[in-house]
């Protein structure tokens, strides 16, 4: 049975099992994997350990194409049938609350205002995955529309946005700039979403620095959405607009900074149309 195409039965319990895992490991809760792979056998009657494991991994792969967490512990592994997507993706249905959970230590509220993020510099294409993997990876995030709903999550962009406000004021009362600090604005909260930016910050220097927040969960190469105003504005004002790329946010925030033209580091596709009659 070992070779055998997995069920949707199978599949929906191994998922849900796995769920139960990261949820554990995200929280950093002990949990015993091989007690897990014990009970699933018993479960899945004649599995083998090694596949429940490669299964595991399999997982890890999905949920990576998905933009969000996975199990360190079990490496993403590239292999899988169409039919465990899907029973990911049934499971994050069935479990809306987890696309939309925001852990508190990832708030203003949760951190203090004096932890600073380190900005690495952005994925190129000398440190891309495989070719194979990384359309599996995008594959999947188009069809499962991962950007167009990290981008309806509020939850997940506002507590973003504020990680970064308090990373600006940060930087500027480390440098010695109370004054640059106090006059750093949210301004997506204070105005509203049309500025084309959500942060009107300062280098230590003084000079404006117009930030616009785009955050997930997953790894750094998950899509994102940006809408044509942003775009706009970072043309109009390369020299003072940057996107702040928040990724890996549910553990240990990650980041990075594009600046303009934004073209020269990423792809962008159109995703919606206007329509005007004739």
């Amino acid at each position: 049975m070992a070779n055998e195409v997995w069920s949707t039965e199978e599949n929906d319990l191994i998922v849900a099992d796995y769920f139960a895992m990261l949820a554990d490991d995200i929280a950093r809760r002990p949990y015993n994997k091989a007690e897990h792979r014990r009970a699933l056998r018993f479960a899945l009657e004649e599995r083998s350990e090694g596949s429940v494991e490669f299964k595991h991994q399999n997982i890890s792969a999905v949920l990576k194409g998905l933009g969000e967490d996975w199990i360190i512990g079990y490496k993403p592994a590239f292999n899988f049938q169409n039919s465990l997507e899907d029973a990911v993706v049934r499971w994050l249905d069935q479990n809306r609350t987890w696309l939309e959970r925001v852990p508190v230590s990832r708030t203003a509220a949760g951190m203090g205002e004096t932890a600073q993020l380190w900005p690495r510099p952005p994925p190129t294409l000398s440190n891309q995955p495989p070719p194979q993997e990384l359309e599996h990876m995008l594959r999947i995030a188009r069809k499962f529309d991962v950007a167009g709903r990290d981008a309806r999550n509020r939850a997940l962009g506002r507590a973003g946005e504020q990680r970064v406000l308090a990373h600006e004021r940060a930087v500027l009362r480390a440098a010695g700039r109370d004054d640059l600090a106090r006059d750093v604005r949210w301004v997506s909260e204070d105005d509203g979403d049309g500025a084309g930016y959500d942060i009107a910050s300062f280098t230590p220097e003084g000079r404006t620095r117009l930030i616009e927040v785009k955050t997930t969960n997953g790894w750094e190469r998950t899509p994102f959405h940006i809408s044509r105003n942003e775009l706009a504005v970072a043309e109009e004002r390369r020299t003072e607009w940057c996107l702040f790329r928040l990724w890996n946010f549910g553990r240990e925030p990650q980041a990075f900074e594009l600046h303009p033209p934004l073209d020269a580091h990423v792809s962008l596709t159109a995703t919606t149309f206007q329509a005007s009659f004739h």
